[in-house]
């Protein structure tokens, strides 16, 4: 599914490549990308789109055609383009799971290696994880809506190309739809495939009962009807309980469902629900769709809106109320005269100040598997659960607590090591299992909508410590005096 990707990256990462090349520059570094805000002010993330990092960095070659083309720019090189020639990758990844709730400030994913390395994927790296955590977010929060029921991918013709509408059903898959309307990653990726008609399947027929028993005898183990294409409540419903009286029913077959892409939607489904159950048919399901998102979705199931599965676009494919995931990489550490040194960007705007060195991220669970905090320490820090552990706000140290008979895990797991693929890559559907699982984990007054439960993103002591002392480093050293 993936193509060669290679040469997808900012121009810059190639100049500065080449001037790292030319300097003989290309000692190790260290990587981190992390997020600064989650979308729509909400409490968590979503980590999607590892396995397509994994799918590029395997891929990773300069064709003889990419080398001629930045030959032509004048401006690298011979040596240079000899190197990405011959190029192969033999950093260290390291990286969250997907389908793993994740928070802001944390690295979700550290590369290990020769600084040209490590910068050539930058593009690719964020894109990628940029996109599909943006829409695995998304459907989480619309999922975490419908309460239990079902929600579908719709949104392929909204998406903003080919690769999106994929790449979305994908990430849209393991935060819990159960499906897509997209055919293609049915035979890719064995997302399931669903749809039943649309409004031009009914008005191709003279009447709208012809059009559902045609349907009907098309697919008369599956017979879901779109029945808002006239009147909802005047025409739809009444004929395709005639279709089920008369056709389905003297075959022994049931009508499974109806949906309804128009209109008041909390009215519609009350009283469709009534006229259905009046007929008998109290197992037929009622899906809507038409521009849904979970704080529509939130509000029509507080109306008491009869629904059994939502059909979600634009909305979510585009994840259209907050368009954008914040995902940066920056270099975090630095090794000069084999020693390790730690590197940091400090910024006027607080949000912008990296947080420096080698890492390690960990997550807090109470003895009732519960989260608690993630803690991000100094490489070589480990946490011993059998202690007292004292927990600070890294903004407001004096805002702390400690934390007793819990639990720690690792959220770092080895993707590549120098170059190897060492990560046993789990199917979509244990992916998608084990992202229920991890939400199950979390407070709901973290997924709450308004106003969410800041979860908090701890640093170490020694790692607060440490980036204190840079900060005052960096301050005493880089102040001009004009």
């Amino acid at each position: 599914m993936m193509r060669n990707l290679t040469m997808l990256v900012d121009f810059y990462e190639l100049t500065m490549a080449n001037s790292f090349y030319v300097l003989d520059k290309n000692e190790y570094a260290t990587f981190d990308l992390f997020f600064r805000d989650v979308p729509d002010n909400g409490g968590y993330a979503i980590m999607a789109g590892l396995e397509q990092v994994i799918q590029y960095i395997q891929e990773l070659e300069f064709s003889d055609k990419d080398i001629e083309y930045l030959r032509s720019k004048k401006i690298f090189d011979e040596g240079f383009l000899n190197y990405l020639k011959n190029f192969k990758f033999t950093a260290t990844v390291h990286a969250i799971r997907e389908g793993t709730p994740i928070f802001p400030m944390e690295p979700v994913l550290t590369i290990t290696g020769p600084i040209i390395e490590c910068q050539l994927i930058e593009t690719m790296l964020l894109l990628t994880i940029n996109h599909q955590s943006l829409i695995a977010t998304k459907t989480a929060r619309i999922v975490h809506a419908a309460q239990g029921r079902t929600v579908m991918e719709f949104g392929s013709r909204r998406a903003q190309g080919y690769d999106a509408a994929n790449f979305g059903a994908r990430a849209a898959y393991i935060a819990g739809a159960v499906g897509s309307a997209n055919t293609y990653t049915d035979m890719m990726l064995q997302i399931p495939a669903l749809g039943t008609m649309a409004h031009s399947y009914v008005q191709s027929f003279d009447s709208e009962y012809e059009a559902f028993l045609a349907y009907a005898k098309t697919y008369p183990s599956n017979t879901v009807l779109l029945v808002d294409t006239y009147s909802t409540l005047h025409s739809g419903l009444p004929n395709a309980i005639k279709v089920a009286k008369t056709y389905l029913e003297p075959r022994g077959e049931r009508l499974k469902g109806i949906r309804i892409d128009s209109g008041d939607l909390t009215y519609l489904s009350r009283a469709a629900r009534q006229l259905l159950d009046e007929a008998g048919l109290t197992d037929c399901k009622i899906t809507v769709s038409n521009s849904l998102d979970e704080y529509l979705i939130q509000e029509l199931l507080r109306q008491g809106a009869q629904i059994d599965s939502f059909g979600v676009g634009e909305r979510l494919i585009t994840s259209k109320s907050d368009s954008v995931f914040g995902g940066v990489y920056k270099l975090s550490a630095l090794k000069k005269e084999g020693q390790w040194m730690p590197k940091m960007k400090l910024s006027d705007n607080p949000q912008k100040t990296t947080i420096p060195g080698q890492k390690r991220l960990y997550r807090l669970f109470d003895e009732n598997n519960m989260m608690i905090a993630d803690v991000i320490t100094c490489a070589n820090e480990v946490i011993d659960p059998n202690q007292p552990y004292l927990l600070f706000d890294p903004v407001y140290p004096y805002k702390n607590k400690t934390v007793r008979n819990f639990k720690v895990v690792s959220l770092h797991e080895p993707i590549f090591i120098e170059g190897k693929l060492v990560y046993k890559k789990p199917t979509l559907n244990e992916i998608r299992a084990y992202h229920q699982i991890q939400m199950k984990t979390m407070w709901d007054e973290v997924k709450r909508f308004e106003h969410p439960h800041q979860y908090y993103v701890d640093l170490s002591q020694p790692l607060w410590d440490l980036r204190q002392d840079i900060i005052n480093e960096i301050k005493n050293k880089e102040t001009v005096v004009y």
